[in-house]
C-alpha cells in the first residue's frame, strides 16, 4: 500500500483527469475497436492473433479474480481514499488487473507484429500508461497490475508464433481455436459447479459467471466465422483508405447495435440465465467476421 499513498499524496484534479482518461484505454470497447481494425483492415490472421490473446488472457484473468478473491485497496485498508472517477470501472475484485490484462494483451500484440518503430514504442508507453493509471487511481495494488502486465506479456510472445504456424499449416487454426472453445466451456463448468464459500461477494459471482458465458459464445463465433471464412467468403481486408473507413464505421455501428439491441430480449428469452450473454456475443462475432465482410468485395474494386 505504500506505492499506492505516494500515488496519493501527488494526485491534482488535471493528473486525475488524465489518468482517468487513460485508463480506458484497458477496457473492452478499445480491445475490440484494434482487434477488429487488423481483422478488417490490416490481416486476418493477425486479428485472430489478438482476439486469442485477449479471449485466452480474460479467461485466466476472471479465473484467477474468482479464485484468490483479493478485495480492492480502499476495502482493505478503510483508511485509503480513490479518485472517485474510477470507482465505477473498478468493481469486483482487486487480482489481477483486467485494464491492464487488455492493453498489454492488444497493445502489445500489435507491437509484436508490426515493423514500425514508433508503434511499438507508443504501444509501449500506452501500456505502462495504462498500468500506472491503475495504481495512481488507487484501484489496483503493484501485485494486480504487475502479475497482468507478466501475464499479458507471455501471452503475447507465446501465442504469436503459434498463430503464424497457421500460414503453413492452416488446419492448425481450428486446433487453436477449438482448443480456445474448450477452455472457454471449461471456465463455464467450473463457474457453475464449483461450491464457492457462502460468504463470497454474490456480485462478484454473478460477472464471473457472465464473463465465463460471454466468452465461451465469443470463442464459438471465432470457430464458426473462421470456419465459414476459409471455405466460402475469403473476404479481402484490402481497400482505399476511405473504404477501410466505411468499414470501420459501418462495422462497429453493427457490431454495437447486435450488443446493445438483443440484451434485453435475450436476457428475457432465457429466463435471466447467462447463457444468454453466450448467445449475444456469439451473434456479434458471427456480425463482426460473417456477415459484415461480405461487403468488403465492394471495397475491395477500387483499391487499385
Amino acid at each position: 500500500m505504500a506505492l499506492l499513498y505516494w500515488f496519493e499524496s501527488i494526485r491534482t484534479p488535471v493528473m486525475d483527469t488524465v489518468m482517468s482518461l487513460v485508463t480506458h484505454l484497458g477496457e473492452e470497447t478499445f480491445f475490440m475497436v484494434a482487434a477488429l481494425f487488423v481483422f478488417w483492415c490490416v490481416d486476418k490472421r493477425k486479428g485472430y492473433y489478438l482476439l486469442a490473446v485477449g479471449f485466452v488472457g480474460t479467461l485466466f484473468n476472471q479465473w484467477l479474480k474468482i479464485v484468490c478473491r483479493i478485495p480492492r485497496p480502499w476495502v482493505r485498508d478503510p483508511n485509503f481514499t480513490i479518485v472517485e472517477a474510477a470507482r465505477e470501472q473498478a468493481a469486483g475484485y482487486s487480482f489481477p488487473s483486467g485494464h491492464v490484462q487488455c492493453s498489454v494483451g492488444y497493445l502489445g500484440g500489435i507491437a509484436r507484429f508490426t515493423r514500425r518503430t514508433w508503434l511499438q514504442v507508443v504501444c509501449a508507453i500506452l501500456a505502462v500508461l495504462v498500468l500506472i493509471s491503475r495504481m495512481y487511481l488507487g484501484v489496483h495494488t503493484p501485485a494486480d497490475v504487475f502479475v497482468s502486465l507478466a501475464a499479458g506479456a507471455v501471452l503475447v510472445l507465446v501465442w504469436y508464433p503459434l498463430m503464424e504456424s497457421t500460414v503453413w499449416a492452416p488446419r492448425r487454426m481450428y486446433v487453436i481455436l477449438g482448443g480456445m472453445l474448450g477452455l472457454s466451456l471449461a471456465f463455464v463448468a467450473f463457474m457453475e459447479l464449483c461450491p464457492f464459500p457462502a460468504d463470497i461477494d454474490s456480485e462478484n459471482l454473478a460477472s464471473a459467471v457472465k464473463n465465463a458465458y460471454t466468452l465461451a459464445g465469443a470463442t464459438a463465433g471465432m470457430l464458426v466465422v473462421y470456419a465459414f471464412d476459409v471455405n466460402l467468403l475469403q473476404f479481402p481486408e484490402k481497400a482505399p483508405w476511405w473504404g477501410q473507413l466505411v468499414k470501420m464505421a459501418g462495422g462497429l455501428a453493427l457490431v454495437l447495435l447486435v450488443r446493445v439491441a438483443l440484451k434485453a430480449p435475450l436476457t428475457a428469452l432465457c429466463g435471466g440465465h447467462q447463457i444468454a450473454s453466450a448467445i449475444r456475443y456469439f451473434l456479434m462475432v458471427l456480425v463482426a467476421g460473417g456477415v459484415w465482410p461480405m461487403t468488403f468485395r465492394f471495397f475491395e474494386r477500387y483499391d487499385r
